[in-house]
């Protein structure tokens, strides 16, 4: 007990359960199969982006401009599968190769310049947002191939509600659970998923793991192409959702994917996060905006709420790191 009191991810589990029973109480229809099924596959697209985040995060960068990757990724995949068609599999491949490509121009200019990565992603985020707008005139794309609407509503099982309308688990939801089990092997299971931990522990001092022979770019070229493939592919991912691609659609969105990650238990000054801990801070999340759309609470206290959330996940982490600091202290002085 005391052991699973110390880790992070119970006390998301427990607020999740917390405000599932209040939201439940005020109205019984959020516990249902079917909204929990809808929930699941309208937050696929910040599941999946949450993923990337978290890789960054562990490795001990940030990466602001991972919207406007996908925004790019996706407009110029809508472009060329409207103009020459396709099938959803090029789709997926157009956009996954404009996001690395984006994603390690990322890395090229952090490594060989040295520049924070906050600074180069805000930098790049502009960029890559203005040039799209330039070039596409902000034009809306609101016409799509009907292969690509009928991939969207393929489910992997359906099921029938009382009214006899059918509903299930759906191919969205799936690529999002995809994603979520390539990142978790990568990080628990290889070379690479332990580099990315050391390198992130080091903090600003990256000497410790180039000692240990860790080269520094090459974490970098693949963090940063991870992100851009994530952001490829949540590209598509929105466009399946709503069926429209616009230039503005995702940008701006990007502190609530990170708000996710933050609220899982992982640290902006790296080395510590868990693909556990992110899915349960995108739930949180879901669990959150969808229990005040229920309730008819007005939108604009989802960003407070949120916070409240953020800087509560926050402390108890602290508090925690604090404790485990006291006790370590406690057996040197023993």
């Amino acid at each position: 007990m005391r052991r699973l009191l110390q880790r992070h991810e119970f006390y998301v589990i427990l607020a999740i359960l917390i405000l599932t029973i209040i939201i439940t109480s005020l109205n019984p229809n959020f516990l249902c199969l079917e909204n929990l099924f809808d929930m699941l596959k309208s937050y696929s697209f910040m599941g999946i982006m949450a993923i990337g985040v978290l890789v960054v995060l562990i490795s001990g960068g940030i990466d602001i401009s991972f919207t406007a990757v996908a925004t790019v990724s996706q407009y110029i995949m809508a472009v060329l599968i409207i103009k020459y068609t396709g099938n959803i599999v090029l789709a997926f491949s157009i956009s996954i190769i404009i996001g690395v490509i984006l994603g390690l121009l990322n890395a090229s200019i952090i490594y060989y310049f040295n520049i924070p990565t906050i600074i180069v992603t805000i930098g790049t985020l502009n960029i890559f947002y203005g040039l799209l707008v330039v070039f596409s005139g902000g034009r809306w794309i609101y016409t799509l191939p009907q292969w690509f609407a009928r991939f969207a509503e393929i489910r992997i099982f359906t099921l029938l509600n009382s009214n006899g309308n059918p509903y299930g688990l759906s191919i969205i939801t799936a690529i999002w659970i995809a994603v979520t089990v390539i990142a978790a092997f990568i990080l628990r299971f290889t070379t690479l998923g332990r580099s990315l931990y050391a390198v992130g522990g080091c903090g600003f001092n990256k000497s410790p793991a180039e000692r240990a022979g860790i080269s520094i770019f090459r974490v970098q070229l693949f963090v940063y192409s991870f992100m851009g493939f994530i952001a490829g592919i949540a590209g598509v991912v929105q466009a399946l959702l709503v069926q429209t691609v616009a230039p503005n659609s995702m940008v701006g969105k990007e502190l609530n994917v990170i708000a996710a990650v933050i609220i899982g238990g992982a640290s902006i000054s790296g080395g510590t996060g868990s693909i556990t801990g992110t899915i349960l801070g995108v739930i949180l999340l879901a669990v959150l905006s969808n229990g005040l759309t229920l309730m008819r609470v007005p939108s604009y206290w989802y960003d407070v709420v949120i916070g409240l959330v953020i800087l509560t996940s926050v402390s108890v982490s602290a508090m925690q790191q604090k404790r485990k600091v006291q006790r370590g202290i406690a057996i040197e002085e023993d």
